[in-house]
């Protein structure tokens, strides 16, 4: 089988096993650690909050842990943090000029965005760490165990060490990027959704067998369903418009270069699943300010972590669509792709070089974004709607939204780097035809 035999050619390769050994390292590190209580709290007066987290906004941000949201682990506040805080610092590079001019210093520019982005998380995470602990002594108090709240050293330990179990899930994730396989970040995330998703299905399915009116259909007629979006999510994830680009004759010595037509390969979603993480994080912000309880009496608290809630699901998408302009704007420059394309001697057919093609280019990145972005918040919001035909919320969050969509794009991510550690020694990809898998950058693993 091809399968077996793919296996086999990864095995070979010294380098690609180390790097996938050391990316399942740790994560088994990742998953041991969410379960690991907080010190001075009883693990068997965690039901209320386990409850709290079966539904709402709630679920999902126990589903980023990877369940140590609910096991009240060091782990309990998981990525997001440090997602918020890169959200911050990217969008500083749009208004102040100081990070403008970071930017544009290469490396070392990066490496100064990527400190301020560390400092900004530790102070996000000294601000979740007590409402979390706030919280967790509610849901405790309903089992007859409440915590002593306030500046105490029970508050002060536990912030700290909330804190520091945050930046270590983000340490991994840089570990996992640098001597692992695929993102490290996106792939913490799909490790916390994938531990998920047996337990949901798992739950469904027992919830479909006491169903007399024909459960077992609807089941079977919800995995088809699942499937169908799985394959439609991966079609945008890879979905391109290709600009033909010509180039002119050179002859340099006794060789002739140029000539020929080639493509510029342009991403429908070019931003990946990156909006989807963005508008997220800013969804979870009600649920941080509110203590990250969601009892609150008020419109916008009961409104914002309701997921299902019509008024969520709009502001959602909307940002979704918002993030997704954003973010293309960040990693597409026509101006650089016009300069790249002049300096190489090249020219789209029909527009003159320089700035008229960049403004082309940038048109139709505008066309193709539009719709791409539309259907990335359709996909998005599709938990809602399968919730209102019956099925389960654990079961609902797979039918599109965020789980899905950043399992299709960190998997072909994963999927193209393996291809490329292959292709690089001469073995075969994942496939007999040719045809090679698509990452976050739409260009083809070579």
């Amino acid at each position: 089988m091809k399968f077996i035999e793919t296996c086999k050619n990864i095995w070979k390769i010294d380098d690609l096993r180390t790097r996938l050994l050391t990316t399942l390292l740790f994560v088994l590190i990742y998953r041991f650690g969410s379960y690991i209580v907080l010190p001075g709290i009883d693990p068997t007066a965690l039901t209320a909050l386990k409850g709290q987290t079966e539904g709402g906004l709630m679920a999902l941000l126990d589903m980023f842990s990877g369940g140590a949201f609910s096991n009240a682990s060091i782990f309990a506040l998981g990525i997001m943090p440090y997602i918020s805080a890169s959200i911050v610092v990217q969008l500083l590079t749009i208004a102040v000029p100081y990070f403008q001019k970071m930017q544009k210093e290469g490396e070392s520019g990066r490496q100064k965005m990527n400190q301020i982005t560390r400092y900004l998380t530790v102070a996000i995470l000294l601000f979740q760490g007590p409402s979390y602990l706030v919280n967790l002594s509610v849901q405790m108090g309903q089992a007859g165990q409440p915590l002593a709240i306030g500046f105490n050293w029970f508050t002060i330990a536990s912030t700290i060490i909330l804190c520091a179990g945050s930046m270590f899930v983000m340490w991994l994730g840089e570990r996992i990027t640098d001597r692992g396989v695929g993102n490290g970040i996106s792939f913490i995330i799909l490790i916390g959704i994938i531990a998920r998703f047996p337990g949901a299905l798992i739950q469904e399915f027992s919830s479909r067998l006491n169903d007399a009116g024909g459960g077992l259909v609807v089941l079977l007629a919800e995995v088809i369903i699942l499937l169908l979006v799985f394959a439609f999510a991966i079609l945008l994830v890879q979905g391109t418009r290709k600009i033909p680009v010509q180039y002119a004759k050179r002859v340099i010595g006794n060789k002739q270069y140029g000539g020929v037509r080639q493509y510029i390969p342009l991403k429908v979603n070019a931003a990946n699943v990156m909006p989807i993480i963005f508008a997220q994080a800013i969804m979870f912000i009600p649920l941080a300010l509110a203590g990250f309880r969601a009892d609150g009496s008020s419109w916008f608290v009961r409104t914002f972590m309701d997921n299902n809630s019509f008024g969520y699901n709009v502001v959602f998408a909307i940002l979704i669509i918002a993030f997704t302009y954003f973010y293309t704007a960040i990693i597409i420059n026509p101006v650089q792709m016009a300069e790249n394309l002049k300096l190489n001697n090249g020219f789209i057919p029909g527009v003159k070089p320089g700035k008229k093609t960049a403004e082309y280019i940038d048109s139709i990145m505008s066309r193709i974004t539009l719709p791409g972005s539309i259907l990335l918040a359709i996909i998005a919001v599709l938990p809602a709607f399968a919730r209102l035909f019956g099925v389960s919320m654990s079961f609902a969050q797979f039918f599109g939204g965020t789980s899905l969509l950043i399992m299709v794009g960190v998997i072909l991510d994963t999927l193209q780097q393996i291809e490329s550690h292959l292709l690089m020694r001469h073995y075969d990809g994942f496939f007999d035809n040719g045809m090679r898998i698509k990452g976050r950058t739409g260009a083809m693993a070579y």
